[in-house]
């Protein structure tokens, strides 16, 4: 009689196995720092919309003969977040990547930009029109402040 048998050995299986798990350990971590560098990218285009919609909004103010900048109180409304300015708001969320108020006066607004589990502060002051967050090297919000603004 004969033995024909077409199958995998089990020293190849093994040898699949451990060659896909080498991939995997080596692309998962290459996958989570892509999305990190998606979710800067993402908070570096909101910032530049933002400051250019301020400065859009003063342009407009000087040109009907108003010299102040927006009112912190004025920046959001039912639109979504920066909605005085941005032509579409922006939504609020608290997940990775998304903005959230944390409230306003007559003289500055606070936000924070959250990222892989880190809140990014954002502070617009109305006397200078500067929408912008502390910078240093000091906590993980300052590394991530340089790395949105910069």
């Amino acid at each position: 009689m004969k033995n024909n048998r077409r199958a995998f050995t089990m020293i190849e299986i093994v040898f699949v196995i451990v060659i896909l798990g080498i991939l995997a350990a080596v692309a998962i971590p290459r996958l989570a720092a892509t999305r990190t560098d998606a979710e800067i990218s993402k908070g570096r285009a909101d910032i530049a919309s933002i400051r250019s919609a301020i400065i859009t909004e003063r342009q407009s103010r000087l040109i009907r003969g108003e010299s102040t900048y927006i009112l912190p109180t004025a920046l959001d409304n039912a639109g979504g977040l920066f909605a005085g300015v941005l032509t579409y708001g922006i939504t609020a969320g608290t997940g990775s990547g998304h903005w959230s108020a944390t409230g306003a006066d007559a003289n500055t607004s606070t936000y924070n930009f959250h990222i892989v589990g880190t809140n990014v502060p954002f502070t617009y002051t109305r006397s200078t029109g500067v929408f912008d967050c502390p910078d240093g090297n000091g906590t993980q919000a300052q590394k991530y402040c340089g790395n949105l603004t910069h």
